[in-house]
């Protein structure tokens, strides 16, 4: 079992039918499927994106926003939905704490590498917002970056399908499941894990990622806890001897 992981989440995932605002429905599935994880003794730290809110490359397409404001938009967006994934995991009984990369004191607390282990000592999940802090980085970038810093084990990257593929599997019925990747397998071009920097920084710091259906009931439990990989894809230079 994995003692410390961090989840991402797109912003996109907690999406209306339309697929913009959040939609309750989502937000009670992931608490759901991250408290029987607390309760094993796990301790997990979440990032979510901003997509279903504001894009920052989209806000800034036109060219009257400027890419930089378009993404500190999209920063707000993801504490937005940080703040309402906190609201689901206290309706469910646990406790969580938000920390952004930019100060917010009404509203949630500042990031502090120190405070977000503690928190986390303590069986407090902690959700990361405000990606990096800095524009032009990705919520992946932030989500690999925040791993880092706290010693987590994995970083599960909760996606609508259940590994990577060498091309998307929503277009092409022959495409091809890769249960395992090294890092620079997955940073070829028609490998879509993470952007390239999130990658890097995994590689550097022999951070496992770990792709999965965020939709599948019980699939995060199954590989945080059982060591369950086989309904999953998996970055990384070494293999386990539990991957099947």
């Amino acid at each position: 079992m994995a003692k410390r992981v961090l989840i991402k989440f797109s912003g996109e995932a907690l999406a209306n039918e339309d697929g913009h605002g959040i939609d309750s429905k989502i937000l009670k599935f992931i608490a759901s499927e991250i408290k029987p994880l607390v309760e094993a003794g796990v301790e997990v730290g979440l990032v979510v994106g901003g997509g279903n809110i504001i894009r920052g490359v989209n806000a800034s397409k036109e060219g009257i926003i400027r890419r930089s404001s378009g993404d500190y938009m999209g920063m707000l967006a993801t504490v937005i939905n940080a703040i309402a994934l906190q609201e689901a995991l206290e309706h469910f009984g646990l406790k969580a704490r938000v920390q952004s990369a930019i100060k917010m004191a009404e509203i949630c607390e500042p990031f502090i590498m120190r405070r977000a282990i503690r928190h986390l000592e303590k069986g407090r999940v902690v959700i990361f917002a405000a990606g990096t802090g800095n524009p032009f980085f990705t919520t992946d970038t932030a989500a690999t970056l925040r791993a880092v810093e706290i010693g987590a084990e994995m970083i599960i990257k909760a996606t609508k399908v259940d590994g990577v593929y060498d091309k998307d599997p929503h277009k092409y019925p022959t495409a091809k499941k890769l249960p395992h990747l090294t890092y620079d397998e997955a940073l070829q071009d028609n490998i879509k894990v993470m952007d390239d920097t999130a990658i890097a920084l995994a590689k550097d710091n022999q951070l496992p990622i770990i792709v999965c259906n965020m939709f599948e009931k019980g699939n995060l439990y199954d590989i945080i806890v059982n060591n369950n990989y086989s309904k999953c894809s998996i970055v990384s230079d070494t293999r386990s001897e539990n991957e099947t």
